[in-house]
């Protein structure tokens, strides 16, 4: 079976803890995840959005790390558990 690329648009908001991922919005494209991710940064209460997509295989669970593909506005600087 052929891998398959998942892109999405995750907000970050201020938490008691610092920082905390928000939920995660799955888009069409890279592109389109850019665009959502520039618009989920100017929305009240989201300190930052990261556009990002993962590629694998769906049916084995087996996803290669996440690939950053544009960041707005304050994001933690680690971002290996997405």
């Amino acid at each position: 079976m052929a891998d398959v690329t998942y892109n999405f648009a995750l907000p970050f908001v201020f938490s008691d803890d610092g920082m905390a991922a928000g939920e995660a919005t799955e888009c069409l494209s890279a592109n389109a995840a850019v665009m959502r991710a520039e618009a989920l940064s100017r929305k009240p209460g989201h300190v930052g959005v990261v556009a990002f997509s993962r590629t694998g295989y769906p049916s084995s669970g087996d996803f290669g790390d996440a690939k950053v593909i544009r960041k707005f506005g304050e994001v933690p600087d680690d971002l290996s558990a997405l």
